[in-house]
């Protein structure tokens, strides 16, 4: 249970989020808000000094407590492109591999692999629903969960997408180990060797690794930083390419961030239907929007359409439980066939545990928590850009998720870059591990999901410095 200071210290960091507090306004004093919410005067001292270490309000001397205002923000604007670039093989992943490995050096401040740091995640919950369900299922926990899997987990996963439009079924959904291997499983499903698939541009690396494994040529869709793909673009691409897939990340993009609009989402799904390209929907940072507000899905809004919706807890819960999902629709044979060729199932202990955490309502509280933690991380981290990196320096502006996406001035080569902060201990993740082709050369994406300390912010002085030498 929350202490109490917590709870005043998140209510009250909702109503900066919502606009009630504008940038620069003093917050009630102590005494008054002690009075209204019936706390003591020390828990409410307490909250203020939470929300200022998140880096919500700011303390001046004798004066009290107000909104800490915003720095101005260059925002990333729209690529000028409208036409797709050729497809091509993926080539060229090293950089992300020592990305990778270098996430599991401690000694490395890490803004580069998109994993959150231990004090965002719901640890102590996560612990002890594995222990009681190692202690109370010794049985089923020994075993294995054969494809499709837990069938309580299916059931909580069903229902959760069921809010969201559609009427998903348990025996819809597939689980997986981690969304990676979702991705994996429903382009096995839907592509061969050599075909061509559409993707965002930027897309996640993570994806390219898997079309670059599966020997399947990138079409790379410039994307808009609010609205997503262009169709435009993608519409232009199939008449001169035989695209075969289409994978989206329509909420909360990494690495831009957007959550594509409801109609742009509609408009997507009756271009790919007329071409009868089925669609690969990555969901994995669906839970983690900043208003609050679930978005919708794209297999939500269209129950019948061929839309393949993949997502994790990875994000949420803990990445090390490898909890993902496929909500396969009419490919639920044939991918339930490849996960049990591929890894046989998925480890038992941690389905079951976070089965438990569903039903027992935990995960939503968690949830209504953590995502102004998120919202306030990126503003914080989108605040420190603009103070320490040069002029023309442009960051995105995530609606959800906790990436950053930030464009470098002048001709910054962000290989070069990455390779110079990790001599001095800092992990980035440079822009062209993003394309297909290389493009983003003087782009970083940065992982704001850190605990702000001295620690960090001497690391992001350190990194604007090398931007300045470059």
């Amino acid at each position: 249970m929350r202490p109490l200071y917590q709870h005043v210290a998140a209510e009250l960091a909702q109503r900066i989020t919502e606009g009630v507090y504008a940038p620069g306004a003093r917050l009630p004093g102590v005494r008054s808000v002690a009075r209204q919410r019936g706390v003591s005067v020390a828990t409410v001292v307490a909250a203020y000094r939470r929300l200022e270490d998140d880096g919500h309000i700011e303390a001046r001397a004798r004066s009290g407590f107000y909104v800490r205002a915003r720095r101005a923000i260059h925002a990333i604007e729209p690529e000028c492109e409208v036409a797709a670039s050729p497809p091509r093989l993926v080539t060229g992943q090293e950089m992300a591999m020592a990305l990778i490995k270098a996430a599991n050096d401690p000694g490395i401040v890490q803004l580069g692999a998109a994993v959150p740091d231990p004090d965002y995640l719901p640890t102590l919950a996560v612990a002890r629903a594995m222990a009681r369900v190692a202690r109370l299922q010794r049985t089923r926990a020994a075993g294995y969960m054969m494809p499709p899997g837990a069938p309580e987990l299916r059931r909580q996963i069903a229902r959760r997408m069921s809010e969201s439009g559609g009427g998903i079924s348990a025996d819809d959904i597939v689980i997986t180990t981690g969304c990676q291997e979702a991705l994996s499983l429903a382009l096995r499903a839907v592509t061969q060797l050599g075909d061509v698939v559409a993707v965002e541009s930027p897309a996640f690396y993570g994806l390219l690794h898997v079309l670059e494994s599966l020997g399947l040529e990138a079409l790379e869709i410039p994307s808009h930083p609010h609205e997503g793909m262009a169709l435009d673009a993608l519409a232009f691409a199939f008449e001169r390419w035989p695209v075969k897939a289409c994978v989206v990340v329509p909420n909360f993009s990494n690495p831009l961030g957007f959550c594509m609009p409801d109609t742009h989402k509609r408009a997507l799904i009756g271009l790919l239907a007329k071409h009868g390209v089925p669609l690969i929907e990555d969901d994995v940072y669906g839970d983690l929007g900043f208003d609050h507000r679930r978005p919708s899905t794209c297999m939500g809004l269209a129950p019948d359409a061929d839309i393949i919706h993949c997502s994790s807890f990875s994000k949420t819960l803990a990445p090390g439980l490898r909890i993902g999902w496929v909500a396969a629709g009419r490919h639920r044979e044939r991918i339930e066939y490849l996960k049990y060729v591929s890894s046989i199932a998925s480890p038992t202990v941690p389905q079951l545990a976070v089965a438990e955490l569903l039903e027992s309502g935990r995960y939503e509280r968690y949830l209504r928590e953590v995502r102004g933690k998120y919202a306030s991380a990126v503003a914080r981290m989108g605040d420190a850009v603009m103070k320490y990196f040069p002029e023309g320096t442009r960051v995105s502006q995530p609606q959800g998720g906790f990436v950053l996406w930030v464009e470098l001035p002048g001709k910054i080569d962000s290989f070069e870059l990455a390779r110079h902060a990790l001599k001095q201990g800092i992990s980035i993740a440079p822009g062209p591990l993003f394309s297909a082709s290389g493009k983003f050369r003087n782009f970083i994406r940065l992982s704001c999901a850190r605990v702000w300390d001295e620690r960090l912010e001497r690391a992001l002085i350190t990194l604007a410095g090398l931007v300045q030498v470059r």
